[in-house]
């Protein structure tokens, strides 16, 4: 990363230009993926753009970005007081099958637990 790329995303506003950086150097390695997060984190006070990076990173490849997903995952459910972005984690991180496996997934995976604490809370699982 460049200094005039940590200066464009220090100066990001709601972390679309980190969701950009990562978008367009994805095939380079991204060795200092961690550090764009961390600013795309300080940026998005809502959840959106942590929510489609982790959707995103998912896609491309989970296992190789896991790590940085879950961060994404975590800091999403912080933000998203409204739970707007959290249903769309629930389908394509988990899959459209995740109420199937909610029982499974509540007890490997606390992330999933806690977003389907948020969205479900008055079912008993």
């Amino acid at each position: 990363m460049t200094d005039e790329d940590k200066k464009r995303l220090a100066a990001d506003t709601d972390g679309l230009a980190a969701y950009e950086y990562i978008a367009n150097h994805i095939e380079d390695g991204l060795d200092d993926i961690d550090a764009v997060i961390e600013y795309m984190a300080k940026a998005d006070t809502t959840g959106q753009i942590m929510a489609s990076t982790a959707k995103y990173l998912h896609a491309i490849d989970h296992d190789r970005f896991e790590k940085q997903i879950q961060a994404l995952v975590e800091a999403t459910i912080g933000r998203d007081r409204e739970h707007r972005y959290l249903a769309d984690i629930l389908i394509g991180i988990y899959g459209p099958d995740y109420e199937q496996r909610a029982e499974e997934l509540i007890e490997t995976d606390n992330n999933f637990r806690r977003i389907y604490k948020r969205l479900y809370p008055n079912n008993p699982i």
